[in-house]
């Protein structure tokens, strides 16, 4: 598996393309919600903490705790048709949400989202890593990973477009089905498009495995679970500074997007399509800048051998972030939405830094857990209560609904400063050119 010759680089860059469009299309299905919180709060009777569930813990809960054996199977099976399984069941619950009739059965097909989205990032990166040299793996990384960020500003600009077929019927009968919302169409029209690009990726092929841990007779090592998490015990301060510090930094992602709409909506008395069009095409072009500059510097460090480059793009978002935490609290709202570009950038600029850095640092039949074990912190905490969080202190420390600008003010403010703590611990115990040295 480790002789075969490399890929060329032309289809590599195909395969990032590829996965990319996955990963845009898994961003629209988890972030449309971010832009519907004001018609589904009146239509199902809700509070922010609830629908903060459905944008966050929902998904969360079985994303992070089904990426461990999704990974672990990724890692000894072909990745390829494990991605193709997972998209085709998150486009199927993604349109289900156009046919809930309660609270409760929406929550379970937003869990039916994250199981299906477990399985596309770990088996991702790993591939990856065997399609690419590590002196381009950052960008290849940051390329598939743009896909975060054209799909949460294409969420909102799609939801921006589709939200105004609420102008019409508060509701709509459909076959079969009966009766539904308007808004929940949004759903089928965005999930059920994921079935064709389940067929795209069929296409892509396995690449070979590289960079095995071998025996003593040079033959790939077969490595327990045990194993894994052993190699990550003794890799701890390297894996987890990265881990603890892309988790403070996506946690500011997510609380963002989730709330950022509400804010303008709330605070300013904006029009969700307004605040969805230039929310939507701040996120698309400042937050997709910052992840392939940032996937690029990361890639300069390394072929210059600084030991602990990937670590220093995340020390300079964390930097850039907390200096631009303040922009919640502008007055002015034309102005405001201007320098959330900062933010923006900021936040997608360490992603593929910090993700290539995992695979670098644990040998091929580990990576894919690894990188799961990596998303079930970020999602866990970030994804899992990112949204909650500014929820929870506008419902119980602002007790105003108006004060979710200050909410997410301290949100980006202490997140940022763990961050910037997490990567700083990191400095001195990640090499940038080869993988760490590991046994078992």
């Amino acid at each position: 598996m480790t002789t075969a010759p490399k890929p060329s680089l032309r289809y590599a860059w195909s395969v990032v393309f590829v996965l990319m469009l996955a990963y845009i299309s898994s961003f629209i299905d988890r972030q449309i919600l971010s832009l519907l919180v004001g018609p589904i709060k009146r239509d199902m009777h809700l509070t922010d903490t609830q629908v903060s569930l459905l944008m966050g813990l929902s998904f969360a809960l079985f994303y992070t705790l089904l990426g461990i054996p999704i990974g672990r199977l990724a890692d000894r099976a072909n990745r390829r048709n494990i991605v193709v399984l997972g998209i085709a069941v998150w486009s199927l619950m993604t349109a289900l949400g156009g046919i809930v009739k309660s609270y409760g059965q929406f929550f379970l097909v937003r869990v039916g989202v994250g199981v299906g989205e477990a399985t596309l990032s770990p088996a991702a990166y790993s591939m990856l890593s065997d399609y690419f040299p590590t002196e381009k793996l950052a960008t290849a990384i940051s390329v598939y990973s743009a896909g975060i960020y054209l799909g949460s500003g294409f969420a909102v600009l799609i939801g921006a477009a589709l939200v105004g077929l609420g102008n019409g019927p508060a509701t709509v009968v459909l076959p079969v089905i009966g009766t539904v919302f308007s808004w929940q169409l949004v759903f089928v029209y965005i999930g059920l498009p994921g079935l064709l690009l389940a067929l795209l990726v069929r296409l892509i092929k396995e690449p070979a495995r590289r960079n095995m841990l071998m025996n003593a007779e040079g033959q790939a090592r077969i490595l327990s679970i045990a194993d894994v998490f052993r190699l990550i015990c003794q890799q701890r301060r390297a894996f987890f500074s990265v881990t603890l510090g892309i988790t403070f930094v996506s946690l500011v992602a997510y609380a963002s997007s989730a709330w950022v709409p509400t804010l303008f909506v709330r605070r300013f008395g904006w029009t969700a399509g307004q605040i969805g069009l230039l929310y939507g095409l701040v996120i698309t072009v400042f937050s997709t800048s910052g992840i392939l500059l940032g996937g690029r510097l990361a890639d300069w460090f390394t072929r210059r051998g600084y030991a602990n480059g990937k670590l220093r793009v995340g020390i300079i978002a964390a930097v850039g972030i907390l200096l631009s935490s303040g922009v919640c609290l502008l007055s002015d709202p034309t102005v405001a939405i201007a320098l959330f570009a900062i933010p923006s950038f900021f936040v997608a600029f360490p992603f593929g830094a910090s993700s290539a850095a995992i695979q670098e640092i644990m040998p091929n039949q580990a990576r894919a857990l690894a990188s799961a074990v990596y998303l079930l912190i970020i999602n866990l905490i970030a994804l899992g209560f990112g949204p909650t969080l500014v929820a929870l202190l506008t419902d119980y420390v602002f007790r105003d609904e108006q004060a979710v600008h200050l909410s997410l003010a301290c949100v980006m403010l202490g997140s940022s400063l763990l961050a910037l703590a997490s990567y700083a611990w990191g400095l001195g115990a990640v090499r940038a050119t080869a993988p760490v040295e590991v046994t078992v």
